[in-house]
């Protein structure tokens, strides 16, 4: 079976919604984020296509989004996008907690 990003079309559409109507602190456009999401639904294909025997997932990632292309028991695989948990304060608010020497 040959799997192309347009295969799809649906996940992404439902993840550049929630993107437009949610995500507020990525530092890209809906077109940009479109284009990396494109990119990186490829690579998780390329990865589910070269996996090793045994494994069920091929998986990209950047540092805002998290593609899974699953295998399912005969059925077509299933695309997974999940949108990273990441706040810029994080690292100071972890600084802040740290003990003065």
């Amino acid at each position: 079976m040959e799997l192309k990003v347009e295969d799809f079309h649906r996940e992404i559409g439902a993840a550049l919604r929630a993107y437009e109507k949610y995500i507020v602190c990525i530092n890209k456009t809906p077109d940009e984020f479109l284009k990396t999401l494109h990119s990186l639904v490829g690579k998780a294909i390329n990865a589910y296509v070269s996996r090793a025997p045994g494994l069920r997932h091929g998986i990209a990632l950047d540092r805002y989004v998290t593609v899974m292309i699953s295998e399912q028991d005969d059925a077509p695989p299933v695309c997974g996008i999940y949108f990273n948990l990441h706040s810029p304060y994080v690292r100071k608010m972890v600084e802040a907690k740290k003990p003065k020497e």
